[in-house]
């Protein structure tokens, strides 16, 4: 099973991922990034402040970028 890296990004610093997941697949790659920054955003929701300029890049083994995803584009906001 493949071995993808999270890295989470706010525009200044990197929190790199230096473990990995074993995912079946990008797209169960893409989902798990999903997931995780709407985790990220309901804990900030929960501290008063939501940092949307924040994006999480997903690695494979071979340190190829495979997708990226902005929190952004992780919720949608509604007014």
């Amino acid at each position: 099973m493949p071995l993808y890296y999270f890295h989470l990004k706010d525009g200044v610093d990197t929190l790199i991922d230096a473990e990995g997941v074993e995912l079946d697949d990008v797209e169960a790659a893409r989902t798990s990034a999903l997931l995780q920054a709407r985790d990220i955003i309901s804990h900030e929701a929960i501290q008063g402040a939501i940092n949307l300029a924040q994006r999480i890049d997903v690695f494979d083994q071979a340190d190829r970028l495979v997708c990226s995803l902005k929190f952004e584009d992780a919720v949608e906001i509604l007014r």
